[in-house]
């Protein structure tokens, strides 16, 4: 564990677990910028750059973002925010996947075609070849205002899976090979996917989202997978949209981008339930889950405030109450959550 004292505020900051066999380390917790692109709503500029200074005065040091965000918004967020920071000091992942073009047909928002709160004079164009990855790569590298990046994940090729192995993940172990970038793999939503790049690619890290949470834990084989192979697992999404995101989930809570079903709100609550009862709450349990598989090095959860951030970061660095995992377990036993 790699451990550093910040300069100014006398903070302990860890810098945490390598991914794979790589020198890339991470904390338990990384901040998730997907909401600095005005995800469902729009952040006003202050708000956004308040969350990441909030991030890293709790210690948080890993910040992941992508194109995808706010069609470039999150990045170049990120970037100004980070500027003048010490680069050694921080990691950063963004994504490839999804080339940023103008857009031939804008309707005024992006709300209703990707899910964020922007002007829709880009669009997105999936391009998983070799030339796209580089592409975007340099692309990300002029928003975030770097000469490099820490983790590269290739995004959600679920439609492009063979040109994602054939071309795009080759392409990225060449830049890790020459030092361009520190460790390479993907990020989905979907296991089966995520399974096959583990046995048939060249990653050193896989982000899956939303699978391997409190509420879902789909995952579990993926990421014995990546335990015998050595192959880091950064779980994102912890709170499945907001289901798990506050001590009682409300009856319209999100679950996977939509309504959550009946069955899965009730469950929600009886986790939260046992949380209030051992003296903790629903999302503490939440963000610590992920981590108690040996194979996940970190949890990404998407921040949005600044008080977010704190909230986030007191949790992870704390488990649960004694008695409280035994007590969330059995529910999930058996069910094929």
């Amino acid at each position: 564990m790699k451990e550093t004292h910040d300069s100014r505020t006398g903070r302990r900051v860890v810098h945490g677990t390598p991914l794979g066999r790589t020198g890339v380390a991470v904390g338990a917790l990384g901040f998730g910028a997907a909401p600095l692109g005005n995800l469902y709503r729009p952040v006003p500029d202050g708000d956004a750059k308040a969350a990441v200074d909030a991030a890293w005065e709790s210690g948080i040091r890993y910040f992941d973002t992508a194109p995808h965000y706010g069609l470039g918004l999150s990045e170049r967020r990120l970037g100004a925010a980070l500027a003048g920071r010490p680069r050694r000091d921080y990691v950063v992942s963004t994504k490839v996947g999804r080339l940023l073009v103008p857009n031939p047909s804008p309707r005024g928002s992006d709300l209703a075609a990707g899910g964020f709160a922007v002007p829709d004079t880009l669009a997105r164009r999936p391009d998983y070849s070799r030339d796209g990855v580089l592409r975007s790569l340099e692309a990300s590298l002029r928003r975030l205002r770097l000469d490099r990046v820490d983790i590269v994940y290739v995004h959600d090729p679920d439609d492009h899976m063979d040109q994602a192995l054939a071309q795009a993940l080759p392409a990225l172990a060449e830049l890790r090979d020459q030092g361009v970038v520190g460790a390479i793999g993907a990020g989905m939503n979907r296991v089966a996917p995520l399974v096959r790049i583990a046995e048939e690619g060249c990653a050193d890290v896989l982000m899956v989202a939303g699978r391997w949470t409190l509420a879902d834990r789909s995952a579990l084989p993926l990421l014995d997978l990546c335990a015998a192979r050595g192959i880091g697992v950064v779980a994102a999404a912890p709170f499945n949209s907001g289901l798990l995101s506050r001590p009682w989930p409300p009856e319209d809570a999100s679950y996977d981008y939509g309504r959550a079903p009946a069955a899965v709100l009730e469950r929600a609550r009886a986790f939260a339930r046992v949380c209030r009862e051992h003296g903790t709450v629903l999302p503490h349990a939440a963000l610590r889950f992920p981590l108690r598989h040996p194979a996940v090095a970190c949890v990404v959860a998407g921040t949005r405030t600044a008080a977010e951030a704190v909230s986030a970061a007191g949790w992870a660095s704390r488990d649960l109450p004694p008695g409280t995992w035994a007590a969330l377990d059995p529910p999930a036993r058996g069910d094929g959550a």
